[in-house]
């Protein structure tokens, strides 16, 4: 399994904007992986963090899982649908997590093996250093071999 340092190098180098945004994977379990953005190179107009830089901290968890429990050779993970609800403006670093249980994880597995795809639901809160949820996602992903 990637260590968080590691998963921060890939999605670096595979994502250029993630290094401009200096998105830092903090976690990378089995089950949950988080990632966190600092406030100063992703603020807005009006001292918050921009959408966008919230978007894609929330949505770049569903590739994290494939280099930690979602592993089959030659399977990646797909985002197909995304929806964001914006709950507060985010004036601190902040930190996305997402958690898949056991059971999700064998059965996307499972199908991905037998079918070549599986599609999976992630939810992900975003939070401020407060721990006050700013965002909320929940994204339909797929994994699928190539």
């Amino acid at each position: 399994m990637a260590t968080p340092e590691e998963l921060t190098a890939y999605v670096r180098t595979m994502i250029p904007v993630f290094d401009a945004m200096q998105v830092e994977v903090v976690e990378a379990g089995r089950t949950t992986v988080a990632a966190r953005i600092p406030a100063g190179p992703n603020v807005n107009h009006f001292g918050a963090i921009y959408a966008g830089s919230l978007f894609s901290v929330a949505e770049v968890l569903g590739g994290l899982f494939a280099s930690t429990s979602l592993v089959l050779e030659n399977a990646v993970p797909l985002v197909k649908q995304l929806t964001i609800d914006f709950l507060r403006p985010a004036t601190t670093d902040v930190t996305a997590r997402a958690s898949l249980t056991e059971d999700t994880i064998a059965r996307v597995l499972a199908e991905t093996e037998a079918a070549g795809k599986s599609d999976f639901e992630l939810v992900t809160e975003v939070t401020d250093e407060a721990g006050t949820v700013v965002a909320r996602t929940t994204g339909q992903y797929q994994l699928r071999r190539f």
